[in-house]
């Protein structure tokens, strides 16, 4: 048996499991391919077209890059606040990064959750002016102001033994080079180049992780109140009474469970590592409970995410830890009546 046919693991005997781990694993591998490609847009995704009216607001204030003027680009970003974005992703600076630098430049302490703040208020909402606040405005004129220091010199000489942030095509030079990329384009070459570097889509994957995670669990939520089964969604980092650690979801409750379930999501295989060895602890737990001869429960695994599919040994770990019941995003509809779920749903 190939790992394109045949069944999935959660349809199979925990037996009959153990004996082709590795032709389970690849049909674990094949589903999760197929959530690889999407994301969400999210609430702060950005529009080709609104990043575009920040990029010309920026080209009208600095008269393409002739000039560096901080006021005349604080009146700009004021008044076209996704221009804040352009230039942050002119500097390629994470928020955070940026107001370390102006704290640094002009001395206006600004601190991580306030210009995170603000960049996700102003991708949420680009066309609402900003600025009108005096706290605001201080902060986004050091914003502004670090910016302008940093991008109208040329990235300095360091040891070949790194780079600097700044070193890249359409600053490293300076104002030279921001108005010869401007004037020019950047070649195919270069383009890759940087995507290489900063990954497509990256910053918008990082963002919408929680919402992929939220997306996941309320998928299980939904499904278990229609087919009537009670159950227990923990919050996060929720300590609950007699567990050292806590499952995303008890069913019907924590005291004397009949399953847990785990909702994981990750693209990194790293982090990947890292989820499993939350689904063994609870799989141990499980095993104790069955030694001392307590009511067994089923652990399951609901995943999604590249990072699920890099490594075979976690793989084959997750699915020896749940006997199988691992679904992916596309087979949560299936996890009811392929898991002891299924004792309790709704008979009328």
């Amino acid at each position: 048996m190939s790992a394109g046919d045949g069944p999935y693991p959660f349809q199979v005997s925990f037996e009959e499991l153990q004996s082709n781990t590795a032709v389970y694993v690849g049909r674990v591998f094949e589903s999760l391919e197929s959530d690889f490609l999407t994301m969400p847009r999210g609430s702060g995704f950005v529009d080709p077209e609104v990043f575009s009216r920040g990029y010309q607001a920026i080209i009208d204030a600095t008269d393409g890059f002739s000039t560096l003027d901080p006021e005349r680009l604080f009146q700009a970003v004021c008044e076209t606040p996704i221009a804040l974005v352009v230039i942050r992703a002119i500097l390629g600076f994470s928020p955070p990064e940026w107001a370390d630098l102006a704290s640094v430049t002009t001395g206006e302490k600004i601190d991580h959750g306030w210009v995170r703040g603000l960049d996700r208020s102003v991708r949420i909402k680009p066309e609402r002016r900003i600025g009108g606040a005096p706290m605001q405005a201080r902060r986004i004129r050091a914003l502004i102001t670090a910016a302008c220091e940093l991008l109208s010199q040329p990235a300095p000489a360091i040891g070949s033994d790194q780079i600097h942030r700044l070193d890249k095509i359409d600053t490293a030079q300076g104002l030279e080079s921001l108005r010869r990329v401007a004037r020019e384009g950047v070649s195919y070459a270069s383009l890759l180049y940087e995507r290489y570097l900063g990954r497509p889509f990256a910053s918008h994957r990082d963002s919408v992780s929680e919402l992929v995670g939220a997306t996941l669990e309320s998928r299980i939520a939904r499904n278990l109140a229609e087919a009537g089964i009670p159950y227990y969604q923990t919050g996060r980092a929720e300590r609950v009474d007699g567990w050292v650690q806590a499952p995303d979801f008890f069913a019907p409750d924590y005291k004397e469970p009949v399953a847990v379930i785990e909702a994981k999501v990750t693209q990194d295989d790293g982090t990947a590592r890292d989820k499993v060895a939350r689904v063994i602890r609870l799989a141990e737990i499980r095993n104790q409970r069955e030694r001392e001869g307590r009511q067994s429960f089923d652990v399951i695994a609901c995943i999604s995410g590249r990072g699920f599919g890099v490594r075979v040994a976690d793989m084959e770990a997750l699915l020896i830890a749940t006997r199988g019941k691992v679904f992916t995003l596309s087979q949560i509809d299936e996890m009811i009546d392929n898991t002891r779920l299924a004792e309790l749903k709704r008979t009328v």
